[in-house]
């Protein structure tokens, strides 16, 4: 009797996934334990021990790895997190920033410069205001919790000036106190989200600012991915395809569920209208995955990773992603 091979998937409770969290989407031939964690936690852990068979990945941090030769995992192409970045750049308004340009000379805080929103904030900054990264005094270190320091060490190949900021501080307290000029950060610093009276957002008109980016570029920035080990993927050939299937069809349930306007399964009184409006903005398939539909995306994200001295060479996609992966079979 053949037995499915049992395998743990570290993931976020996203919608997108959860069909495979759940059961109702199996992954022909495994049986599968879901561990649901946030991303500063699970990338932790899956980039320094790579704790977990398959794990969504920060795709700025996999390209660095993968860059170097050192990537304990092999990418699928299940985008399971993209968001659009301007709403994450918050400023201080008693330092003169009003506009993009406005950055230049300015000392802004990150938790990790090699995290996956920062650099697309940057790639966004330099390719749409000509603001560079070269332009800007670079901190990192804990948003609000002191102590945090790169998931994987940093080699930046590009001159950049960045330094940690002392060990008991947070990013949080330097920003309150005036000693940064901004933060480009995943998760609204507690500053924001408590009304610091001279903390906002450098893009108050977040929304209609991503739209006319997204009308112009046709970028969705992509922020993670999925990895299964490489010596797992070895020995199971059939496993990469097996996943990326059911990835697809687990996103496919959660597309077609965020429609139902029977009963609301998403807390938000317009949820329907605002996935007709992304359909109108994006097209039918608003989350795309794929490496031939996402081609755009990845060439860019690729070439942000290797300007801003992140990976040491600018990867193809071939490179990234298993093969098995490339072309999917069709009815």
């Amino acid at each position: 009797m053949t037995r499915d091979i049992r395998l743990t998937i570290a993931c976020g409770d996203y919608d997108r996934v959860r069909a495979i969290k759940d059961g109702r989407v199996k992954v022909d031939g495994c049986d599968i334990t879901f561990i649901n964690l946030e991303p500063e936690e699970l990338f932790f852990r899956a980039f320094r021990y790579h704790e977990f068979d398959i794990s969504e990945l920060s795709f700025s941090s996999y390209m660095m790895v993968t860059g170097r030769d050192e990537s304990a995992y092999v990418a699928i192409p299940a985008f399971v997190s993209r968001v659009f970045r301007h709403s994450g750049i918050y400023i201080r308004t008693d330092k003169g920033i009003r506009t993009p340009e406005d950055l230049k000379g300015k000392t802004v805080g990150v938790p990790e410069y090699q995290m996956t929103a920062p650099l697309w904030m940057r790639g966004m900054l330099e390719d749409e205001y000509g603001v560079k990264p070269l332009d800007i005094h670079w901190r990192n270190g804990g948003q609000e919790e002191p102590g945090r320091d790169e998931r994987l060490p940093l080699v930046l190949t590009n001159g950049v000036e960045l330094q940690s900021i002392p060990a008991e501080r947070t990013l949080v307290e330097m920003f309150e106190a005036g000693e940064l000029d901004a933060l480009m950060t995943a998760r609204a610093p507690s500053s924001f989200v408590n009304g610091h009276p001279k903390v906002a957002r450098l893009f108050p008109n977040y929304r209609e600012v991503e739209q006319a980016y997204y009308k112009k570029t046709q970028l969705f920035p992509i922020m993670h991915l999925v990895g299964i080990k490489k010596e797992i993927a070895a020995e199971h050939p059939w496993l990469a395809g097996s996943l990326y299937k059911a990835f697809c069809q687990a996103k496919a349930i959660a597309l077609n569920e965020v429609r139902q306007i029977g009963a609301l399964r998403v807390t938000l009184p317009w949820v329907e209208a605002e996935a007709l409006e992304s359909i109108e903005l994006f097209g039918g398939d608003y989350w795309r995955y794929g490496v031939k539909e996402c081609a755009h995306e990845i060439e860019t994200i690729t070439r942000y990773s290797h300007s801003q001295g992140l990976s040491p060479r600018k990867l193809t996609a071939q490179e990234l992603f298993h093969p098995a992966t490339f072309e999917t079979s069709r009815i």
